[in-house]
């Protein structure tokens, strides 16, 4: 009988990428030093294509499950072109390991990022209980996870110090004044072991595959009408994204130094039309194929390079902002699905929700009657996009004037964003809801004023309902539901018939939005740049089972 072989295990999960990539560094180390094998390894896990926890929502959309696939098909075309390869399962990661111990190898260590979600800590921790029955190794490391290492940060996670986390500014200038700043991301390895020989690597599964993976494929398949682009609308002007470490640093590269359209980000950051208005990073920091630390050192060097203003600042204030969720996440766990939210935490007033699936399905739907809400939840339905204006409009309307229950637009959220982060998905959804961190519980977006305010022309609103373009006026074009029985006939606008009667009474007094005066804005001006590069007058050319209770 042959002795087993000798292998290591690098299973990847939401860091589908070769750069900045700290387990797949130290397996190659590993590996070399022992002269081991090494497998690559990525498992499609059920649980992750099911149902929602609370309201039973399909919780990956078609669109969702294409971008990973094509996340997983790049990063095993890199693994390729670098001499090793990508070995796909469908199953628990957990079960996956101990079946490949039980296939004449033997697991000297299993390398992994770690997470911070509950039920991606579960997860982690179902497999290294399986390590360690089997007598492997278990080595997790937090990499390129967050922008400032969780071991670099000047205050402790829990306990006497950890009130920093109370505030997103106290927490950013606790980072910016430190003295540590982010670690310098790590290359891409020039080779990678070969696989061993004799191991099957896999069919990466279908999108339909994926969606019965949950059996919800009979669910999307009835309701493509809703998540498709409308009819009339200019698909030339809607988003796409392709998933893929190749294509994230190809549009890191693009939108940094090629078309420097950072050196205005702070300015078009609100913008609703177009791949330009902002960077749109976050689609693929959300599923591993671009690390923070990468996007630092590229804004870092430009800074240096070309020229530093308050949009390459603006840029990384961003980048802290997602810090801070996944932080905050760390802390409390669980607690950040609760409908409570972090109130027993923090304090504030006791709130009372609703949970009218009827209310509820006329915003998921963009039927509420106000142009603004139901031309991002248009977007949103058609892409699995939203633009950051939109989501703090569309979250505040659902919650503050509806009054439903916070976690059922989370929950649509993860099911359709292509960016989710349960972090910061819900971190902000509680932010909106004044049950997290928000120092202003009350914060509200009126969305009549800030559709005007964003949306001056009607631009935005217009692209997604194209019926309204002939309107005779943008105050009719956000509210339709004001045009005279006269003009509803003309325009075949008919309140209650091609256009819903609104669900809720939104006061709006134009004299504010005259004013210039904005309601809503999250975060505050910073200050303090202290490990920033930023030179603002320098010139060009100077050098989502969790326990949710």
């Amino acid at each position: 009988m042959s002795a087993a072989r000798k292998v290591a295990v690098l299973l990847f999960r939401n860091d589908l990428r070769l750069h900045d990539h700290q387990p797949l560094s130290e397996a190659i180390k590993l590996s070399k030093a022992k002269n081991v094998g090494l497998i690559p390894l990525y498992v499609f896990d059920p649980r992750f294509y099911g149902k929602t926890w609370f309201f039973s929502l399909p919780r990956v959309s078609p669109m969702r499950a294409k971008f990973q696939i094509e996340s997983v098909a790049d990063l095993r075309q890199s693994l390729r072109r670098l001499g090793s390869d990508l070995v796909v399962r469908v199953g628990r990661p957990e079960s996956v390991i101990e079946a490949l111990s039980s296939q004449g190898l033997e697991i000297d260590s299993v390398f992994l990022h770690k997470d911070v979600a509950y039920e991606e800590v579960q997860v982690e921790a179902k497999i290294k209980k399986t390590c360690s029955e089997k007598k492997i190794e278990f080595k997790p490391f937090w990499g390129g996870l967050t922008l400032h290492h969780v071991d670099d940060l000047p205050f402790p996670i829990h306990g006497k110090g950890s009130d920093v986390l109370n505030v997103f500014t106290m927490f950013r200038k606790s980072v910016e004044n430190s003295d540590k700043p982010p670690r310098a991301p790590l290359d891409t390895p020039g080779q990678i072991p070969q696989l061993p020989s004799g191991i099957s690597c896999g069919d990466i599964p279908t999108i339909a595959e994926l969606l019965q993976l949950g059996d919800n494929l009979e669910f999307w398949e009835s309701n493509k009408g809703t998540f498709s682009i409308p009819h009339g609308v200019d698909a030339s002007k809607v988003n796409s994204f392709t998933g893929g470490e190749s294509v994230a640093l190809n549009h890191l590269d693009q939108y940094i130094w090629k078309r420097e359209l950072i050196t205005t980000y702070k300015d078009t950051r609100n913008g609703l039309v177009g791949m330009d208005y902002s960077s749109k990073f976050s689609v693929w920091l959300a599923n591993g194929c671009l690390s923070p630390r990468t996007i630092f050192a590229e804004i870092s060097k430009f800074e240096k390079q070309r020229v530093a203003n308050d949009s390459t600042y603006w840029l990384v204030f961003e980048l802290l902002w997602r810090d801070f969720f996944k932080f905050l996440t760390l802390k409390h766990g669980h607690k950040i699905f609760q409908l409570s939210g972090l109130k027993d935490v923090y304090g504030g007033k006791d709130k009372s929700w609703k949970t009218d699936t009827n209310l509820f399905q006329r915003w998921a739907d963009g039927r509420t009657g106000y142009s603004f809400v139901d031309a991002n939840m248009r977007e949103l339905n058609a892409t699995g996009f939203m633009s950051n204006r939109g989501r703090q409009n569309v979250a505040s309307f659902l919650t503050k004037d509806l009054f439903i229950d916070w976690r059922m637009g989370a929950e649509y959220f993860e099911s359709l964003l292509l960016d989710h982060d349960p972090c910061s998905n819900f971190g902000n959804w509680l932010y909106v809801a004044g049950v997290g961190t928000d120092p202003r519980e009350d914060r509200y977006f009126n969305v009549v004023k800030q559709g005007f305010m964003y949306d001056a022309k009607a631009e935005y609103v217009t692209l997604w309902f194209p019926q309204l373009k002939d309107l005779p006026s943008t105050d009719l074009k956000h509210r339709p539901f004001l045009l005279s029985v006269p003009q509803q006939e003309k325009y075949l606008v008919r309140v209650g018939q091609e256009w819903p009667h609104p669900v809720s009474h939104v006061k709006y007094n134009s004299e504010d939005t005259q004013s210039g005066k904005s309601t809503g804005s999250r975060g505050s001006q910073p200050t303090t740049k202290s490990w920033k590069v930023h030179r603002p007058n320098q010139q060009r050319g100077g050098g989502w089972s969790r326990n949710r209770k």
